[in-house]
């Protein structure tokens, strides 16, 4: 029998902006001068210049997969006085992408890959005097198409600064795994490597709070392990359910050098068990989640990132993919203080290019380096169950594809042993069971749309374990139903969670007339920029697809009902691969009076009633062998339609016509730090408080005080105007705007003018 077991305590650095002993790591994001085609301005990251043009589909240079954007280059100046520190490094999360660092005119670093991070040590090139330092960093993301989706362009992710001494914790040194987790107890490993970039030879003194000290003696560039054990008597084990985290304290020579949470959590993988989490086993409900933040395109605030795991959260999921490439280190705290499930993706494609100037034309150069920076960051997270190293790759038939494999493999492993290594494999024809000796490399084996495979497979290699990495939304019921019979396919991760930028048109329906085919027909699709694949749309509103998917896997789920767009009320609905019907929580068809209508109920109760204006039209029962639907056709007339399971019920009321807006934020204080955000949702409402399902109001967005406006659109996929614009039409009544607080406490003030009388809000920015 085949299995995988693992058992680790998960150690997640805390940064800050505050020193740490003789370490110290602070903020470099504020007061950048970025340049671009001959004009200069003042900008603070994280940033992406795509965003705030918008789409092009005249000449936008990524394409239909990058969303219409133009890339193109750009480059930013800040600077700096000369820290008193031994050592001085700057630390890039992200820059999309080629990235060239230069201090003072000298070149200190490069980095290409633009997901993942990179330091850069600029001690020899500062000035020793009073003078200030300049640092400029140029970004070159010209080379189109290099993406498959939206990549952003510009430093989209955190910078910071960080002084040391010459004898410090090497970055990413900290290791902490586990050799027994149980209720009773788990006995923790800590490793720490620490490094002397020092001309002598010299000792240090490394604790872990809890443990005694150890000294390590170490020559001139050396780096050193020590490692220290100890026991936490009944710990909380972490779980997607309680999240618990644990805090820990790494000493150097006497100083607080690292302060960390971590999570203790035990699991295993068996294709007789299935996935086995603290010794419990678990149905893996994932989405893949692509890396841009909706209205904000690129730049990873943290707050967004937290909003983003939060919504899939939400949802129902208990995994995310990362698909496909690495993610920030705010999503992962936010995965691990949440509680989410992670697949770690590395990369999209390997040496067989699917873009002209995608990764095949860096991987031999970089790919140790880019995986030893992910899995160095990320191993420490108890959210992260499994390393991906590969999606769909152009090379499948080509028997040197198993080599790229084990090499990217053997990466990992230098770095991690505690975790499987997964890839998402695919077949485009009839031959999928050509690719079992590239399957054989795989812990786990991702199947891109090829479940259906499950049971042939199985008989052929009965200690496969197996999880379908992409499914289509549309086959939720079959996909869950395999997972839930199936030891052996552990679970289902839908393309996708949440709709994207980029990858443009996948997910749409359409209505005839309109251009024929799949997003990725000649030519592309220029009148959209982005996908309409997710459960949940850019603005946060989860579509029915996602109750639905939520019903299946979970018995504590809402009764939850919609309405499915009546084919000819707008056109003759047509579907693609990705699609499914549309279906809206309307019940307001204005002209379709005495037409059929569909509605769709979704519960695990046995039985549900429906009412229209209180009359009760049919009683259906609801079970396994009805998919968990319960599906009526009525005759539409205005109203208020309402479905009672048990003692839970549900309405939809037909809505007047738009009288007003509505703003309702996420949160009504933010941290006024720069880098905190509220989101507010618009809604177009009637007298009454209804969304009006189909209004199309323009609207004109504006903030003032301790704050900013950072982006305000729709989920319209088709519409040009640019995100970070004050000017935004609603969208089957919705909106959002995002707002970033200022370095300032006070409040920020919203107001959105439109047609509609004005609406507006305060939120509270506070230390």
């Amino acid at each position: 029998m085949k299995k995988i077991i693992l058992l680790s305590i998960s150690l997640m650095v805390t940064l800050g902006l505050m020193a740490k002993g003789n370490e110290s790591r602070q903020m470099m994001d504020f007061g950048w001068q970025f340049s671009q085609n001959g004009k200069c301005i003042t900008v603070d990251l994280p940033h992406d210049w795509d965003i705030y043009k918008g789409p092009n589909p005249d000449k936008g240079a990524t394409g239909t997969g990058g969303g219409w954007f133009d890339g193109g280059k750009g480059e930013y100046k800040k600077m700096f006085a000369t820290p008193s520190a031994d050592l001085v490094k700057l630390h890039f999360e992200g820059a999309y992408q080629h990235a060239e660092v230069f201090i003072n005119g000298q070149k200190a670093g490069q980095h290409a890959y633009g997901y993942t991070p990179f330091t850069v040590d600029v001690t020899p090139y500062l000035y020793k005097d009073k003078r200030q330092n300049e640092v400029v960093v140029k970004v070159d993301n010209s080379q189109q198409p290099n993406c498959r989706w939206y990549s952003g362009s510009g430093i989209y992710r955190h910078v910071w600064l960080l002084t040391m001494p010459k004898v410090h914790i090497a970055e990413n040194g900290v290791f902490v795994t586990t050799t027994e987790v149980s209720a009773e107890k788990a006995k923790v490993k800590v490793e720490v490597e620490v490094e002397n970039e020092s001309d002598g030879a010299c000792q240090a003194i490394v604790t872990v709070k809890g443990c005694s000290e150890q000294t390590v003696s170490l020559k001139a560039g050396e780096r050193q392990k020590v490692t220290f054990d100890y026991t936490i008597d009944k710990p909380q084990l972490w779980s997607p359910e309680s999240p618990h985290l644990y805090t820990a304290e790494v000493m150097l020579n006497g100083e607080k050098s690292e302060t960390v949470s971590f999570g203790v959590r035990s699991f295993s993988f068996d294709a007789e068990n299935g996935f086995m989490l603290n010794g419990k086993k678990v149905l893996i409900n994932g989405a893949c989640v692509h890396h841009d933040d909706g209205i904000l395109g690129a730049m990873a605030f943290d707050a967004a990132e937290i909003r983003k795991v939060r919504q899939m959260k939400e949802a129902g999921f208990n995994l995310i993919r990362t698909s496909h490439n690495p993610t920030t280190r705010a999503f992962l705290d936010a995965c691990d203080s949440i509680g989410m499930l992670v697949i770690d993706e590395a990369f999209d494609g390997w040496r067989t290019q699917k873009n002209p100037f995608d990764y095949s034309t860096v991987i031999d150069s970089c790919y140790r380096e880019d995986i030893h920076a992910l899995v160095g960051r990320d191993r420490n997270h108890p959210c992260v169950i499994s390393w991906s190293i590969g999606n769909e790759v152009m090379e499948r038939k080509d028997i040197r594809v198993v080599y790229t494999a084990r090499q990217l493999k053997a990466a990992i492993l230098e770095k991690d042993t505690t975790r499987p290594v997964t890839e998402a494999l695919c077949s485009w024809d009839s031959d999928w069971e050509i690719y079992d000796p590239h399957a054989e490399v795989l812990d786990v084996v991702g199947y891109n749309y090829m479940i259906f495979k499950h049971a042939s497979d199985h008989q052929r290699d009965p200690k496969r374990i197996m999880w379908q990495t992409e499914s289509f939304p549309r086959d939720a019921f079959r996909n869950w139903s395999i997972t839930s019979d199936f030891n052996y396919v552990v679970g289902d991760i839908v393309w996708t969670g949440l709709d994207y930028l980029g990858e443009s048109a996948i997910g749409r329906y359409y209505y005839k007339g309109e251009r024929e085919g799949e997003h990725y027909v000649e030519g592309g699709m220029p009148e959209w920029h982005g996908a309409y694949c997710g459960d949940v749309d850019i603005t946060g509103w989860r579509k029915p697809i996602s109750h639905y998917r939520e019903t299946l896997w979970s018995d504590n789920t809402s009764l939850y009902m919609a309405v499915k767009e009546p084919d000819g009320y707008f056109g003759t609905i047509r579907e693609t691969a990705w699609s499914v019907w549309p279906t809206w929580e309307s019940w307001s068809w204005k002209g379709w009076e005495g037409k059929p209508v569909e509605v769709e109920v979704y519960t695990k109760q046995p039985e549900v009633k429906l009412y229209l204006n209180d009359q009760l039209i049919e009683t259906k029962k609801v079970n396994r062998d009805t998919q968990f639907k319960a599906v009526f056709t009525i005759n539409y007339q205005p109203g208020t339609l309402r479905a009672e399971a048990g003692e839970e019920r549900v309405e939809l009321s037909t809505a007047g016509e738009p009288a007003k807006l509505r703003l309702t934020p996420d949160r009504r204080t933010i941290k006024a730090n720069g880098q905190d955000l509220a989101f507010v949702t618009i809604e177009v409402v009637d007298q009454e408080g209804r969304v009006c399902p189909e209004a199309a109001i323009p609207c004109e967005v504006s903030a003032s005080g301790s704050g900013k406006l950072l982006a305000a659109a729709s989920a319209d996929l088709k519409d040009t105007e640019p995100y970070t614009s004050p000017h935004v039409k609603t969208w089957k009544g919705r909106a959002l705007i995002a707002v970033r607080s200022a370095q300032k406490t006070g409040r920020v003030n919203l107001s959105v003018k439109s047609s509609l009388p004005p609406a507006s809000i305060s939120i509270v920015t506070t230390k």
